[in-house]
């Protein structure tokens, strides 16, 4: 008999970077983490690679198309969040196609480009754990689990 194994969820997180900035985005009429700001990211769809996932998500949140060979990853978490275990991947790009532009205006209100060591004050706060990792060279982390 095969043995049923543990799924977990795992959502992608995307930091285009230019130079020293990375692109927001701040969530709003979602009804989770309103007016918190982000980076282009959702959930793997299942039978999908993690980085055409990212792909994916880069398209439909920042109307910008990147191949899965410019994407390099970047941080792993373990979240633990709203009484739900998951993982988060994170990926860096710098090279894209297209002009940064809100492609979900339902979900977002505001896009621009930060510096990355002055991350909003509203940022998510998981998001803001990890891009702090990233740029300590930390591989790995977990959140929410205490």
């Amino acid at each position: 008999m095969k043995r049923e194994r543990f799924k977990l969820p795992c959502s992608v997180f995307l930091l285009l970077r230019r130079e020293d900035e990375i692109l927001l985005l701040r969530r709003e009429k979602t009804g989770w983490m309103d007016g918190y700001y982000s980076v282009p990211a959702g959930a793997i769809d299942g039978n999908e690679e993690a980085s055409l996932a990212a792909c994916r998500e880069a398209k439909e949140e920042s109307c910008v198309v990147l191949n899965k060979e410019d994407l390099s990853l970047k941080h792993v978490i373990h979240c633990y969040t709203d009484g739900d275990e998951w993982m988060g991947v994170f990926f860096a790009a710098t090279e894209y196609q297209g002009v940064p532009s809100i492609g979900e205006p339902e979900k977002h209100a505001d896009m621009h480009w930060c510096k990355v060591n002055a991350l909003p004050e509203k940022m998510i706060p998981y998001v803001r754990q990890a891009i702090e990792n990233i740029e300590r060279d930390i591989a790995f982390s977990t959140y929410g689990w205490n």
